[in-house]
């Protein structure tokens, strides 16, 4: 494997492969992994945010790997947290604890649009350790006569727009970063004589 399509490691800078390889035209998956740079770097406080537009425009117009690289110059690669929206299948679109009980958690894809419901049940959905399948996310959570805790990383913005009638729809400690490039989740739904509570990770039991 040449060096230009090695898989960066986390957390070092790159260092742009010497000789005729940084003429090769890149590749859109190039470009993608250059701006994902730029934008993580802006989200760390690397890059002002004033600097973003010019450094945008030296990626998108850049032909070759060396080109791409230069646009990149003095950003870290990606660590494990940075690189949060991915071109992965969803793991899942549904959770259900029907008279019973859900967990999903741990390293997974979560859909652009998911809907966890909870009757006569409960259920927990972590997100702290989950990449996304899109920039904005939209969590349809119902709870009748049932409950369910959703637990968010504080590097995601969190949006919960939910009903509580006979019950209880809101958030605990889950707050919007403000941060550029950030993921966005949507909260929306009901809870009907029950409960849909959103929590940042340090706020968990």
């Amino acid at each position: 494997m040449t060096e230009q399509t090695r898989t960066p490691r986390p957390g070092r800078q790159a260092t742009p492969a010497a000789g005729p390889g940084q003429d090769v035209l890149a590749s859109e998956e190039d470009r993608e992994r250059v701006v994902e740079r730029v934008w993580a770097a802006v989200a760390d406080g690397r890059l002002p945010l004033d600097e973003l537009d010019g450094r945008l425009t030296r990626v998108y117009d850049a032909k070759t790997l060396g080109e791409l690289w230069a646009s990149a110059q003095g950003l870290p690669e990606p660590g494990p947290r940075d690189r949060l929206v991915v071109d992965h299948a969803p793991t899942s679109r549904l959770a259900l604890g029907l008279f019973g009980g859900f967990r999903r958690d741990g390293a997974w894809v979560v859909p652009p649009r998911f809907t966890a419901w909870s009757m006569w049940g409960g259920g927990r959905l972590d997100l702290t350790e989950a990449r996304f399948a899109a920039q904005e996310t939209v969590i349809r959570a119902v709870a009748l006569w049932g409950g369910t805790g959703i637990v968010v990383p504080d590097d995601i913005d969190v949006e919960v727009r939910g009903l509580g009638l006979f019950g209880v729809f809101g958030r605990r400690g889950a707050r919007r970063t403000g941060r550029p490039g950030t993921p966005r989740v949507v909260v929306q739904g009901i809870a009907l004589f029950g409960a849909v509570v959103v929590k940042s990770k340090q706020k968990m039991p």
